[in-house]
């Protein structure tokens, strides 16, 4: 997690790091505990190496952010033995999820903080440095962000996540998110709004909305307090007017409650991108039936039918599990059949891992890491092909894209995105002719297209 050095004017005192692992949402986090630390005078330190005070805000999601997160603990406690950090603070939803385990296995580390409790760092930091004897600090599981929470966006300053609600309605049979993050909590439409006008003010141009699932935004506040008017197509409505903003990108918006009538909001507000971030699964029914998803295959093909009728030049980007337990050879390849009928512009591919105290990871018909390895090769070698052929369909056309720098690969390229690319985990727009400064809006002539990226030339 990088801050840029002109948000920090900041005394002399003690130095710290933040290394943010997992999800945009956890990102958020992050960025609320860096300004709490940065307002209260710690001074930010890019490189963990130099920080007296290491935060490593960990991911438990899934097997693989698991290891990375306990390798990252591990990598700092070296620095620790080194003498170059004198202190390491575990929070993030791995700390809260493994309180009991993290503690005992991992001694180097002098904090471990839940996933509700991040907001009192400072208080906790205090504390530890007057000598209070308390290692641990967990309490409920879900922390709703406050207005006027202090925050440091870490992204360029032309983008920023936001975060719209905690916790999870869903209760999918493979997901352990609800049993860290809690049931949903949604924050309000003034509030949320109110965040969004102060980033924009402060120069982003694109704002990225965040929770578990867009589109049960609300649900738990229309029927606490009985208001029909706080739903995620009011949430966009609301955005779309906030002057100086030009994209909204919804990140997470499961099939089920993609409505008619949200994609009449998406399609009367040209701000709100033509980007559906559609996480699928699987579209076996047998499948989808024992992973607790509440839609059939028959009802998400209606679902892309209806976003490619209403909106025909939307990006869709889902992903599927593969060897989910029963899964059968039959089943995982209607995936594929369904890739190839409906040719996504953007899929991810997950290999099934099992979660603790999750009714998935309870099933006796368990399916073997070489099968699941062999599925994943398998899906993505075809979608490698089918996004290839998604962006040959662009070849000639004139996209508005936002210039994020130079290439990642050469300095003799920029790079920037159009709508149907969300940041770090899509491809990227290279131009190869034009200049441009960082954050602006120029129109691109696409000229070539890859499996993932594009190539064009500045016309505007």
């Amino acid at each position: 997690m990088e801050l840029q050095q002109k948000e920090v004017g900041l005394q002399q005192k003690e130095t710290v790091n933040i290394i943010s692992l997992g999800c945009p949402k956890n990102l958020v986090d992050s960025e609320i505990m860096a300004g709490s630390l940065i307002k209260e005078g710690y001074q930010w330190q890019d490189d963990p190496e130099k920080a007296q005070t290491v935060i490593i805000n960990t991911c438990g999601f899934i097997e693989d952010s698991k290891r990375e997160s306990i390798q990252k603990i591990l990598e700092i406690a070296r620095l620790k033995e080194e003498g170059k950090v004198r202190r390491i603070v575990v929070a993030g939803c791995l700390a809260q999820r493994y309180k009991n385990e993290l503690v005992e296995s991992l001694p180097e580390a002098d904090l471990f903080i839940g996933s509700g409790d991040f907001p009192k760092i400072v208080e906790i930091l205090r504390q530890h440095d007057r000598g209070v004897n308390q290692k641990t600090y967990f309490s409920l599981p879900t922390y709703l962000q406050q207005d006027g929470a202090p925050r440091v966006n870490s992204q360029p300053r032309h983008r920023a996540y936001l975060k719209i609600s905690e916790g999870c309605l869903k209760r999918c049979a493979f997901c352990a998110i609800p049993l860290i993050r809690g049931n949903l909590q949604s924050r309000t439409i003034q509030s949320i709004v109110s965040e969004a006008r102060l980033l924009v003010a402060g120069g982003v141009k694109e704002l990225i909305i965040v929770s578990h699932d867009f589109t049960d935004y609300g649900w738990d506040l229309r029927r606490k307090n009985g208001n029909d008017d706080v739903t995620p197509e009011r949430l966009l409505e609301e955005l779309a007017q906030i002057e100086g903003l030009r994209w909204i990108r919804l990140m997470y918006l499961y099939p089920d409650g993609i409505t008619p009538k949200m994609l009449e909001v998406i399609k009367r507000y040209p701000k709100i991108c033509r980007y559906f971030d559609m996480p699928l699964q699987h579209v076996n029914d047998e499948m989808l039936k024992r992973m607790n998803r509440k839609m059939t295959k028959s009802q998400i093909a209606e679902v892309i039918c209806g976003i490619r009728r209403e909106l025909p030049d939307a990006t869709i980007r889902t992903q599927f599990i593969v060897g989910y337990p029963g899964e059968t050879e039959a089943q995982f390849h209607e995936i594929l059949d369904f890739l190839q009928q409906y040719r996504f512009d953007r899929v991810g591919c997950f290999k099934y891992s099992a979660e603790e105290n999750t009714p998935a990871g309870k099933m006796k018909d368990q399916i073997d890491e070489d099968t699941k390895e062999r599925r994943y090769r398998s899906l993505m070698k075809l979608q490698q092909k089918m996004s290839k052929l998604q962006n040959q369909k662009l070849i000639g056309k004139k996209l508005p894209v936002l210039v994020e720098g130079y290439s990642e690969e050469t300095e003799l390229l920029l790079q920037g995105r159009y709508e149907g690319q969300a940041p770090d985990i899509d491809g990227v727009v290279l131009i190869n002719e034009g200049t441009a400064q960082v954050g602006e809006f120029v129109t691109v002539e696409v000229t070539k297209a890859f499996e993932y990226d594009l190539m064009g030339r500045i016309v505007q």
